[in-house]
């Protein structure tokens, strides 16, 4: 057994390898299910209900990651060898997907227990902030996901630990961090969200909505940065979903301040 062989790896058992991009999908999920745990507790249901939830959510979320990734990347990556679709640990999941295949799957999740989507969501996406910001050192172990070109000057000058700028030195060229700019906006967010918007929440809803808002807009800029972007049309696909993701958000926590239910505090 080997600790930290290589810059991508967390471990080594033989043939059998666990990548630090899958350490850090998973550490974050578990966060995010522990908060939604306590949430459930908090408004009065069983935190077990999140059990079975978790691994399906999972599951699906990853799976709809890596449909949208092939989707747009399908010409470039897949289409000359379609046995890369299944080689998850080389990277490759656009959270656009997960986010959808996971909405899907929790309003079918929480219909079929009788539980309202918007009490959920309020009690779930708050946590998705935090398994995002943790998610995003994935990118920085596999080197991807990075801005464009920079001096190790402008690095320097934004103080960062030396093995952030060292990991960002690739094929010899320093790079914008997206993935910090992007990971410290989600947790920044997550303690917006969760300790004022939840403290003066009054409508089911407004958490849930919040989300939207504030990943949609903080993602549309930070992917400006990016060179590695998937495309539809010439756009850039994120920046296309983060601006449905903005107006969907206002839109919804306008009509939950307007027409809502009373929020169920955690």
């Amino acid at each position: 057994m080997t600790f930290f062989p290589d810059g991508k790896t967390f471990v080594q058992i033989g043939s059998f390898s666990i990548a630090w991009y899958a350490v850090c999908i998973i550490a974050g999920a578990l966060i995010a299910y522990k908060i939604g745990q306590y949430n459930f507790k908090k408004m009065g249901f069983d935190k077990e209900i999140l059990s079975d939830y978790f691994y399906g959510l999972m599951i699906t979320g990853i799976i709809g990651a890596r449909i949208w990734y092939v989707i747009f990347m399908w010409n470039e990556l897949y289409a000359n060898d379609p046995l890369e679709i299944i080689m998850f640990r080389h990277g490759g999941l656009a959270i656009q997907g997960g986010i959808l295949a996971g909405l899907i799957f929790s309003w079918w999740y929480f219909k079929r227990h009788k539980i309202e989507f918007l009490i959920a969501g309020d009690a779930i996406m708050p946590g998705v902030l935090i398994a995002q910001a943790l998610g995003r050192w994935g990118n920085f172990f596999n080197q991807e996901a990075f801005g464009s070109a920079v001096s190790l000057d402008f690095l320097k000058s934004l103080h960062l630990p030396e093995f952030i700028i060292n990991g960002m030195y690739i094929n010899g060229q320093y790079y914008h961090p997206t993935f910090l700019y992007e990971s410290i906006a989600n947790i920044i967010g997550f303690f917006v969200i969760y300790f004022l918007i939840r403290k003066i929440q009054t409508k089911q809803g407004e958490q849930f909505f919040s989300y939207f808002i504030w990943y949609g807009f903080f993602r549309f800029f930070i992917e400006g940065l990016r060179t590695d972007s998937l495309y539809f049309m010439g756009l850039k696909t994120a920046q296309l979903v983060s601006i449905v993701f903005v107006l969907v958000g206002l839109a919804g926590y306008v009509y939950c301040k307007r027409n809502g239910k009373p929020a169920i505090k955690a």
